[in-house]
């Protein structure tokens, strides 16, 4: 399909000039035309003009945007959407008082997940995960980045991803798929948690990279979790095994995660909420994005990554969802957008850019989505809004009129 956007009041483009990525002052930067026209040929953006200046056959679909604004589809690069049951339960308790780490030592948390996860067949598990993706969709996001995790065994890991990459080849939203055995000690290995890493490294991730069943592998590196040793051991087999890699780092506790994924050259280094100097330091010295999930922090009423702090510095920042059953149970990029400004103090402007091409770059796609630029994939979202401010400004309601996946227009 060829498709010909006429009409655009504020075109977003989020252009890096080349560069394939913000840092500093430059996310700031959206590269916005006014009263623009884009063009999309066999799904890539082909021009990009004055409103009214590209002209186009018949075989072209004319779609008038009539004065509305158009973004980059959102990049959601970190997500765990793939589980069964839910947790409100732990949210009364939370709302009572109750720690997220009290909550796991008395039975609930993650484990309380694999538990439903596991008993679900891959039938239900795709269900429930082409429902969530449907709805995200809806509210402009084209790419998702999946994480295993609820498994924690080599027969249900591999089942998720089975469940993952069927998505992959079935769904319009372009899907990442990453692995996350190494997510919690599994009631099995309670007692041996390095027996467990060992099944990890010896079986499941050598199957995943021989089957092409992700294309990341992640840790939380975490205390009560995986240690530095333990995680360092897992990473340098997921990139043995031609794997690329990510970190939960610094999210409940800091003592060196996010500089051990400086150290493997991880991608990126995810949640942040604790990172001190010493790990922002490790940060300006990389290439590993800072990925910021302000939904986590706002649902378990926890410290906020500096995200400031992280701009300042030029250190390259990425907004995501953390999309999960216990600590973010929300899928709304915009509604992160909303988070991101009033909890983190990011600019409009920054956390824009955080969610399109740096979100892109976390997943390293960044030399194809994340911008409205000519040669790059075309995935559009056209929001019913006067200009772009509006969108975090008027938060909890869906201003997505089109979505236009790879050129094409989808019936939402």
């Amino acid at each position: 399909m060829n498709l010909l956007i006429d009409n655009i009041k504020e075109l977003v483009t989020v252009s890096t000039k080349g560069k394939g990525i913000k840092v500093g002052k430059e996310m700031r930067e959206l590269g916005i035309i006014e009263n623009a026209s884009l063009l999309i040929e066999d799904g890539i953006i082909k021009k990009i003009a004055d409103a009214g200046k590209i002209k186009v056959n018949d075989e072209v679909y004319v779609l008038n945007a009539d004065g509305k604004i158009v973004l980059p589809g959102f990049v959601d690069s970190h997500t765990h959407l793939v589980f069964a049951g839910s947790r409100e339960n732990e949210f009364g308790l939370r709302a009572e008082g109750k720690t997220y780490q009290e909550i796991a030592k008395s039975g609930g948390g993650i484990l309380s997940t694999v538990n439903k996860t596991r008993e679900a067949s891959k039938k239900e598990l795709f269900k429930l995960a082409e429902r969530r993706l449907n709805k995200m969709l809806k509210l402009g996001t084209t790419t998702v980045e999946i994480k295993s995790g609820y498994g924690l065994s080599a027969e249900s890991e591999i089942k998720i991803l089975d469940v993952i990459n069927q998505l992959k080849r079935e769904h319009y939203t372009t899907i990442v798929p990453t692995f996350l055995g190494a997510h919690a000690i599994p009631i099995e290995f309670k007692n041996n948690p390095d027996e467990y890493v060992e099944l990890i490294c010896n079986y499941i991730l050598p199957h995943v990279a021989k089957n092409k069943l992700a294309e990341f592998c992640d840790i939380f590196c975490e205390n009560g979790y995986f240690d530095l040793t333990q995680s360092e051991k897992i990473l340098s087999k997921a990139i043995n095994c031609g794997l690329k890699i990510k970190l939960h780092a610094d999210q409940l506790s800091n003592f060196g995660a996010t500089e051990l994924g400086v150290k493997l050259n991880a991608t990126s280094v995810d949640h942040l909420e604790l990172l001190n100097e010493k790990g922002i330091e490790a940060l300006k010295n990389s290439k590993t994005i800072a990925t910021i999930l302000p939904g986590s922090s706002f649902f378990l009423n926890h410290k906020y990554a500096p995200a400031r702090s992280l701009i300042d510095k030029n250190i390259p920042v990425a907004i995501a969802t953390d999309f999960n059953p216990g600590t973010a149970m929300c899928y709304s990029m915009p509604m992160m957008l909303t988070i991101a400004c009033t909890q983190m103090k990011m600019r409009i402007e920054e956390a824009i850019s955080a969610s399109t091409i740096n979100g892109a770059a976390a997943l390293g796609l960044q030399n194809k989505i994340g911008s409205l630029e000519v040669g790059k994939v075309g995935d559009v979202i056209i929001f019913d809004v006067p200009n772009y401010k509006y969108i975090p400004y008027h938060f909890s309601e869906n201003f997505v009129k089109h979505v236009i996946k790879e050129g094409v227009l989808l019936e939402l």
